[in-house]
């Protein structure tokens, strides 16, 4: 085979095999990397706008069927639109359950007049929307949200609390950071510390930062 014409060969291999990416989307493409920070190598950035591509896609199918009537919910692109659902799983999904006591079932009052349902954020009970990044600390977010809508049930203040502030204290009540816990050793903590930090003072950082000189694991404090 003459060497000119197994390099062009080659060449229409590797050109056919790159993905075929829509060019009308350079610009949101641009802005969506912009907004999360998204930096890639040249090899890599292909190949992550090609699932961003995918899953843009999928979102806007989904929301037609919810135009009509097809679902009861929208979508939307996120900080997670250059993952496969298998690398989502993966990073995130990946909780180590812990045994815990059982607890009791709740019965409801027989003669109570209880809605079929509450949107608790028409009520002003929910902080917006937080991102819980690589570190497995969905705990910590279940237990902040509960927290702050009973906060705000019994003040009318409705003020966002320190998941950090769990990730990094409350292990000596069992919980393990960013490898998993449980919500209710999350409030044993609350309890035994006399309070949470909110997010203003004690910011997330998806990851156990240790202790330093403005942020003590000591009893007392916070809300």
């Amino acid at each position: 085979m003459h060497p000119s014409f197994f390099l062009a060969t080659l060449c229409l291999g590797i050109a056919s095999a790159a993905p075929q990416l829509n060019q009308s989307l350079d610009e949101q493409w641009s802005q969506w990397k912009a907004t999360h920070g998204k930096l890639y190598s040249m090899d890599e950035e292909g190949q992550r706008r090609a699932v961003w591509e995918r899953n843009m896609q999928m979102i806007e199918q989904h929301n037609r069927e919810h135009s009509q009537g097809k679902h009861s919910f929208t979508m939307a692109m996120n900080g997670f639109g250059d993952m496969t659902s298998e690398e989502f799983k993966q990073v995130l999904n990946d909780l180590k359950i812990q045994k815990h006591k059982k607890g009791k079932v709740f019965q409801a009052p027989l003669f109570a007049e209880i809605p079929s349902s509450v949107d608790w954020r028409e009520k002003g009970y929910v902080t917006p929307v937080k991102n819980q990044g690589d570190c497995h600390s969905c705990w910590a977010f279940s237990a902040t949200g509960a927290l702050e809508g009973q906060m705000f049930r019994k003040t009318g203040k409705l003020v966002s609390l320190s998941e950090q502030n769990l990730v990094d204290c409350s292990w000596s009540q069992g919980n393990k950071g960013c490898h998993g816990g449980l919500m209710d050793k999350a409030f044993q903590y609350v309890k035994d510390n006399g309070g949470l930090d909110s997010e203003e003072s004690y910011p997330y950082h998806a990851r156990v930062s240790g202790l330093n000189s403005l942020h003590s694991c000591s009893p007392g404090g916070g809300w």
